[in-house]
């Protein structure tokens, strides 16, 4: 069972809330005494949705926000300050994925996918900073993917803006290690959700069609107990999902990097 008692009485803002893990972190984190949550992303009907699904409404605030637009993210930010400069947790949930070729994907694409994944993750980070050092204390938790510990075939823009997650949030967690900040990865494997269904396509329209790898892989329920378990934990990294690509693959591109290498590229990863 996940520990609850690290996240009562906290202000939990929840980006990409609206659906997939986003919305099953709010329904669960809602049960948890005088928790404060604050909803996110760019479907305010959905976000409402959610609220009105969690335990306790009165307790939850929907702001709307999209990633993609970094000026819009600071307008957002400081019309809200009063709430969102208290938040003590927030899970950077929001993004989206990738189903195809390299050399089929168009460049827009790829800068869609750094916009939102990478730099509307960075953007939201730099707005809290300032306010977690000013009380020292505050948890970053990060949905990052297997994917962005190894490249996989037909995700290689999805697979570089998670890298780059890993590499801002590796380097920020050395520059506050004399700090009561935490940050916390969390490397998802394939969980059930329709993260597959609504991924761009070469052309930037969505695939529209789920993953068979996506259908079978572990509940939203499962996965978010194991989050909400490993962030009380305060652990940096946390891989959720089935063995074979959430710890297997991890361990083996770690220790066997050339072996991996010839594994991945003979692999149809769908």
């Amino acid at each position: 069972m996940p520990s609850l008692d690290y996240y009562k009485s906290k202000t939990v803002w929840i980006t990409g809330a609206s659906s997939g893990i986003g919305r099953q972190l709010a329904i669960e984190l809602s049960k948890i005494d005088n928790i404060h949550l604050i909803l996110s992303a760019r479907n305010t009907t959905k976000l409402n949705e959610v609220k009105a699904d969690c335990y306790n409404p009165s307790t939850v605030e929907v702001v709307r926000l999209d990633l993609e637009d970094h000026n819009g993210i600071q307008n957002v930010f400081y019309a809200h300050e009063s709430i969102l400069s208290n938040v003590d947790i927030v899970f950077h949930n929001g993004g989206i994925s990738q189903r195809s070729m390299t050399k089929d994907t168009s460049f827009e694409v790829f800068k869609k996918l750094i916009d939102v994944n990478y730099l509307g993750t960075v953007k939201l980070s730099l707005l809290l900073l300032p306010y977690f050092q000013k009380r020292n204390k505050g948890h970053f938790v990060v949905t990052s993917s297997s994917a962005g510990k190894f490249g996989v075939p037909m995700r290689s823009g999805y697979s570089a803006s998670k890298f780059a997650l890993h590499g801002f949030f590796e380097a920020l967690n050395a520059e506050l290690n004399d700090s009561n900040i935490k940050i916390t990865m969390i490397c998802p494997g394939f969980i059930r959700t329709e993260i597959s269904k609504h991924s761009l396509i070469g052309d930037g329209n969505v695939q529209g069609t789920m993953d068979d790898a996506q259908l079978n892989g572990m509940s939203v329920e499962d996965c978010v107990n194991n989050i909400i378990r490993d962030v009380s934990q305060l652990k940096f990294e946390s891989y959720i999902g089935g063995f074979k690509e959430s710890k297997l693959a991890i361990h083996v591109s770690r220790y066997f990097p050339s072996l991996f290498r010839r594994i991945i590229a003979k692999s149809q990863v769908t």
